[in-house]
């Protein structure tokens, strides 16, 4: 016969019940659902309206905010004339790079009218990342912060701010976006630059018509504040610094750092930098720009040659938070940056970015290496098509950017699809090159010939090796720092340098202690940077330059990592709704 639970003894059962139930809720965490629908929606900046893509008619668009373990699903429904993906800048993707978004590597784009439900869980990461479109140049508008949150209980291995803030750094264009990398394309030239630079979608006051679209922040006196610091922009790095305040260095890409303070930083395209800002304690009677400007050393290509702008504020005594405080006739100070091509300041900012190698965050560096890779990075030129005049370096090339002097042509196939279901014969080859076919003196003079090949080829690695890559910049067509992201990893940044990579002098600097770790590295103006990595999740991984020009130029390649023994070393299955090419 049952037993039945008396009425005294229930709530308590209950009462322990929930609280088992809290507990494995939050050390398993929960799932969280989004609904984000690409579409259009008028926006005017710069004295212009025009028509641009957007998720939830928002620019930029929605904060995905979670917790380190949670599941996310994101259903994204594209109602708009452009085939579309979105990735989760920086998310591991451990076993589910069919969510990882970038167009034809790991999914075919959805076309107009299709639905995909992105579906990843968040494991060992917490911080501050983003997502953006992932085909063509759409993720010009097409972009929002990623918030990772500590588990519940975890705190910040810094004193907790009062508020935190996400900063967004974007780049505007006046034209159709589409429109102008399609006519670049056609042409082989450069693609006309950017007509302003934004924060949280704002030029700023330095623009024409734009005072009123201005990213304003109120303060209190002697509060701290966290900024969540995402550079969006397409095609520039950007130093950044508030007047008369000092920025305390936290995080860089969802990945805690031993802290440092500076008045000035850079922050290249795809990375994340979270920043401490204390306020003054006493109201200072002014206001300060906030500002962010280009940092350049190409020639003698043109760049956005503009400082964008937002303004810190402090609370009035006595007044309501609320209340606007933003008072015009209280002087407004400007901070000094760098000069547009100071790579000094770079490589001294660079040089101070180290794990925090604690216990609790350890820097699981790999100590020993299984596989070896040097590949140079840079631009490079394609022969005019039969009977055309081109716009590239001269009017017989076109532009083109390069690994290994190999250009990425994209399939007509996700390649993930392709290696999963063995159907690769036709789509990609396995023999990307461990190295340079041809050595030359990569930062000295270029070669006279500066054509580069095409294909579609990935490197292959074994599940759970340990790979060394040095990334070499060359001088052809001008040296230049380049933003490289590894897609489904983060890496070590052991070591860089000016010049040409030394393979006997330059690694007995390397640090294998408490190097950075980040998703998103420069490859030095001029120089080579070296990074370590367990490839520890299988798939079809892409690797490419944040500068959206040089990725469509072909500066890119992809990684196929294999599977493992174990069953939790398998990719996998791909969704049902996976859309189709």
């Amino acid at each position: 016969m049952a037993m039945a639970i008396s009425s005294d003894l229930r709530a308590p059962c209950s009462l322990l019940m929930a609280t088992l139930m809290l507990i494995i809720v939050q050390a398993q965490g929960i799932t969280r659902h989004y609904n984000f629908n690409v579409q259009m929606a008028n926006v005017t900046r710069l004295c212009a309206t025009k028509s641009i893509v957007t998720v939830n008619g928002e620019y930029p668009g929605p904060a995905l905010v979670a917790r380190e373990g949670d599941r996310v699903l994101i259903r994204v429904t594209n109602h708009v004339a452009h085939n579309m993906t979105l990735h989760w800048h920086g998310i591991r993707q451990l076993r589910s790079g069919w969510a990882d978004g970038p167009a034809y590597i790991t999914q075919c784009p959805m076309q107009t009218g299709q639905s995909y439900l992105y579906n990843f869980t968040i494991t060992g990461q917490r911080g501050t990342l983003w997502w953006h479109a992932h085909i063509s140049w759409l993720r010009a508008t097409v972009y929002g912060a990623i918030i990772v949150l500590p588990k519940h209980g975890v705190p910040y291995p810094f004193a907790a701010p009062h508020k935190e803030v996400p900063m967004i750094f974007g780049e505007w264009w006046k034209a159709d976006t589409e429109k102008l990398v399609r006519q670049a394309l056609k042409t082989g030239g450069a693609p006309n630059i950017s007509d302003a630079f934004t924060i949280n979608g704002l030029p700023g006051p330095f623009y024409n018509c734009s005072a009123k679209d201005t990213f304003k922040l109120k303060v209190e006196p002697g509060k701290t504040y966290m900024l969540r610091l995402i550079n969006a922009a397409l095609n520039d790095e950007l130093f950044f610094a508030v007047a008369n305040h000092t920025l305390t260095v936290v995080e860089v890409d969802a990945v805690y750092v031993k802290p440092f303070t500076v008045k000035t930083l850079i922050i290249s395209p795809g990375q994340t930098t979270n920043v401490l800002l204390t306020a003054k304690p006493f109201y200072p009677k002014a206001n300060f720009y906030m500002s962010a400007a280009p940092y350049s050393v190409i020639r003698p290509g043109t760049f956005d040659n503009t400082t964008v702008a937002g303004i810190l504020e402090y609370q009035k005594p006595g007044g309501a938070p609320s209340a606007s405080s933003f008072d015009k006739y209280l002087p407004l100070f400007k901070p000094t940056l760098p000069q547009f091509n100071d790579t000094g300041f770079v490589a001294n900012f660079t040089s101070k970015l180290r794990s925090l190698a604690t216990p609790q965050y350890p820097a699981a560096v790999p100590q020993s290496v299984d596989k070896r890779f040097f590949f140079t990075v840079g631009l490079g030129t394609l022969p005019c098509p039969v009977n055309a005049t081109c716009q590239g370096p001269t009017n017989t090339t076109q532009f083109a950017a390069a690994v290994n002097n190999v250009s990425l042509v994209l399939p007509s196939t996700a390649l993930l699809q392709s290696h999963f279901t063995g159907t690769s014969r036709g789509v990609y080859g396995s023999n990307f090159p461990i190295m340079p076919l041809k050595k030359f003196n990569y930062t000295g003079a270029p070669p006279n010939n500066t054509n580069v090949a095409t294909g579609t080829k990935l490197l292959v690695l074994p599940f759970n090796s340990s790979v060394e890559l040095v990334m070499q910049d060359t001088s052809i067509l001008g040296i230049e720092s380049h933003p490289l992201h590894l897609h489904g990893f983060n890496f070590f940044v052991v070591g860089q340098g000016v010049g040409n990579y030394n393979s006997v002098n330059d690694p007995a600097k390397f640090n294998l202690i408490d190097p950075v770790e980040r998703n998103t590295v420069g490859v030095p103006a001029g120089g080579w940077v070296a990074i370590r990595f367990l490839a520890d999740n299988p798939g079809v991984w892409f690797m490419h330059c944040h500068l959206e020009v040089h990725t469509t130029w072909g500066l890119r390649m992809a990684w196929l990592v294999l599977d493992g023994n174990l069953p939790n070393q398998k990719i996998l299955p791909p969704p049902s709704d996976l859309p189709k090419c």
